[in-house]
Parts: C-alpha cells; structure tokens; sequence
C-alpha cells in the first residue's frame, strides 16, 4: 500500500449561485434512487504547462463555478425528504463545496493512478453519510503538488446525476473558466418521464435488481485495484480473433468478453460453475421520446447475462461477445418502463443499491466510459492528464477508460479491483491471452 504525505488544507468554503435561482423540488425517479446513495469520486490530475501564468487559480474556479451554478442550480441545493416522504432536491442555493489545498507530492508519486481509498481521501473531499441531508451535492478539492502540478477532485452526488450528468456539469465549469463570456444552454433537470405507470405493468425479468443480498461495507472482500492498459493494437487483436465470422467485434464486446475470461481463469472457476457479468445501461436514447441531451439525473440501470465458467473460457470470443450483445440489444422502450415500475415497489431497498449489496466472486461487474467525454475539463490550462475513478467499491468492478489526450489516440485503461491473492493471475492471463508477456506491458 503505497503511503502518501497527508496534505494541508488551506481554504475550504461554500460557492453559490452568483444569480437568483428557482426555489424548486426536483422530484426524483426510481433511477435515481436506486443507483449509490453516495458521492461519486473522481480525480483530475494536470500538468502545468510552461509559461502558464495564474495556474488553477481558486479565484477564477469559484467565480465560474458561481456562474455555471446558475443553469445547474439544482446542484446548489440539498438533498431532503418531501411532503410525501421521498427524498427529492430542495433546490436551496445553499452551494458546492470548494476546498484548495496544498501537498509535498509530486503527480509521478502517484504512478499509474490507480484507484485507491489512499487517493480517495486524500485528495476528494469526503461526505458524512450519517448527516446526508446537509451535505452540498456537489464538492470539488483543488490540490497543488510540489512539482506545480495539481489534481481536481471531484465529488458529485449519484442521487443527482450519473456520469454523463455530472461530466456535463464539470466539463460545462471548465468551458465558463476558459471562456469569458461563454453562455450555457438551460438544463434539464424534470425526471417525470421516467415515473412509475399506473397501474404498473411488469413485461420483463429483471433480475439484476431482485437477487441480491443485505451487505455493509465489512462484509466486502479485500481486493487491489490495478490499472492495464490496451493499446491499438491489443484492440485490433481483441476484435478480430474469431472464427465464426470474419466481421470484428466492436471495442466494447471485445473488451468484456476478454475481461470476463481473464477473471474465470484467474479466479479458477470450476468449468461448470455459473459465472454473472454485470454492466451498465444507459435508458436515454431508448426511451420514447428520449430524454433530451441536456438531461442532469440518472438515466442508467444495469443489466447482465450468464454462463458457465466453461464456456467463457473455452468458446471464442464471439461466442461470448454474441451474450453481451443479447443482453444489451433488448433495453427498449418498454423495458426500461417495465424496470422502472419493478422498481417502485423497492426504491427504499438498500439491499438493492449499487455497493450495498454482496455480489460473489463468480460474478464481475464492467462499467465502460467510452465515448465519455471525460477528458473535456479544460479550465484554460489544458486537458488533463488523466481523468479516472479515485476509487472503486468492491471487488469484481472494473471500468473501461479511454487513455488521455497525451497518449496513444484509441487505447484504453482497464481499471480493475481484483482480489489480492488474485492480481498477478489476472495479469499475466489478461496479456497472454493478447500474445505479450506481462512486463511488456505494464
């Protein structure tokens, strides 16, 4: 475990809105209650470029994050119980959270950035779970290395908005940073289309919200988090090693199916041995009429899909990709409306919230934020130099990242928690499998 130097706090204050905003209730889906009840942290890491003058200066982040709290302003607000007993969003104008501190590292200190509770608390500002009400939604760390570089950590409040969401919120902050007079375009922050109907109409299984089991964060298993990276040409040995057919996988099912037998072998499951892969859904397009492209909430469930341990290992990898495509190719219109009313009944089921419940190590689950413009936050300064989670929730999670601007155009990070006894299986079999030794690569 690698121990890094605690850092000095230097100021820590609330930012509000710098206009007047709506004092509304922002009712709350099912989608939205039932994904982490917790902040989401991410970790921005920069390098000071030569010449930079007023590098990351706190005085111009607050005063954007002032002006882009205006169209945002629902992220100003606090998290409460309704009228009728449901949380929603008080749109107070109470403001994010703004620390700025100051630390001896330098970024090479933190080598590949792999996600870690290390990194999680030292440079993301941490909640107090048990006083949810009154925590800001929204809270961001700007940390000064010795070396001039720094990291914005980045803590947005699931229950708000997922990934894409919040990406739209901190990649909009940036554009007012770097852009006097740039104007945002109002968002949308009206979940009512995704309500439960009436009666509720239950048309499909979903079986990834009702199997699981009441856990607390020390019934978790141990595990490592690990960064691998695939370049190009890794990828282009993923999509076309097929026998089935000379068409190449797309990156994605590629990538999970490689992933998913990588964790069979290296956990060594009994061929006969039920394996669950987990993965993440995004409803918006497949709603009718889809959520509009300025939506701040949460529009992603997950789904899943199943097989042996033995087939996974032994069959191609299109074999394997064909289930991750079944399993995804069906998310229409009707089904997310027939999860959201599943969901009704169970939206005040901790059991059944991302991270409180036990998934076994048979099982992984894969997040991919392809596509994602995660590397977009460019305060004036400069893309980041890598973008990522500050940690991961338990082991079997891993998300797939688009490698940063600085790197090869394309590749792809694996960010992988693996149980310790585990890693070094995972990643010998992880570029075996790709043809190259482990040291080659890493």
């Amino acid at each position: 475990m690698v121990e890094y130097p605690p850092i000095e706090i230097e100021e820590k204050t609330l930012v509000i809105p710098n206009e007047g905003t709506p004092a509304d209730e922002i009712w709350l889906s099912n989608l939205d209650l039932l994904v982490a009840r917790a902040h989401t942290p991410t970790v921005y890491f920069y390098r000071r470029p030569l010449g930079a003058s007023d590098f990351f200066s706190p005085t111009v982040l607050k005063d954007a994050l002032a002006r882009t709290l205006v169209p945002f302003y629902p992220l100003a607000g606090r998290l409460v119980s309704g009228a009728d007993g449901r949380l929603c969003i008080r749109c107070t104008a109470e403001g994010a959270l703004f620390i700025v501190a100051r630390s001896v590292s330098v970024l090479r200190d933190f080598g590949d950035f792999a996600p870690s509770d290390q990194i999680r608390h030292l440079l993301v500002p941490f909640s107090d779970i048990a006083n949810e009400g009154n925590q800001p939604l929204v809270m961001f760390q700007l940390t000064f290395f010795q070396c001039g570089g720094v990291c914005l950590g980045a803590a947005v409040h699931h229950t708000a908005a997922d990934g894409l969401g919040a990406l739209n919120f901190i990649n909009s902050w940036a554009s007012i940073a770097r852009i006097t007079n740039h104007n945002l375009i109002p968002q949308s922050f009206n979940r009512t289309s995704l309500r439960s109907r009436s009666p509720p109409s239950i048309t499909s299984t979903h079986y990834e919200y009702s199997h699981t089991q009441p856990t607390s964060s020390t019934r978790h298993s141990p595990f490592t988090s690990i960064v691998l990276r695939l370049s190009n040409h890794h990828l282009s040995i993923l999509r076309t090693t097929t026998t089935l057919s000379k068409k190449p996988l797309s990156t994605f099912k590629a990538v999970v199916a490689h992933i998913w037998r990588c964790a069979c072998k290296a956990r060594g499951l009994d061929s006969a041995q039920l394996t669950r892969l987990y993965m993440t859904a995004d409803a918006r397009s497949r709603l009718h009429p889809p959520l509009p492209p300025n939506f701040i909430g949460n529009a992603i469930f997950r789904v899943s899909t199943e097989l042996t341990a033995g087939e996974v290992v032994a069959e191609n990898l299109e074999f394997t990709a064909a289930k991750v495509s079944a399993a995804t190719t069906r998310l229409d219109n009707e089904y997310v409306r027939s999860l959201v009313d599943f969901l009704e009944a169970r939206v005040e089921d901790i059991a059944v919230r991302k991270g409180s419940w036990v998934m076994p190590e048979t099982d992984i689950w894969v997040i991919s934020w392809q596509g994602l413009p995660i590397y977009e936050a460019d305060f004036g300064w400069g893309k980041p130099l890598f973008m990522g989670r500050a940690c991961l929730q338990f082991s079997g999670l891993l998300y797939i990242v688009p490698t940063s601007p600085e790197e090869e155009e394309g590749g792809l990070l694996v960010l992988a928690a693996i149980e310790p006894e585990k890693v070094e299986r995972f990643k010998e079999v992880f570029y075996k499998e790709l043809g190259h030794p482990v040291s080659a690569n890493l």
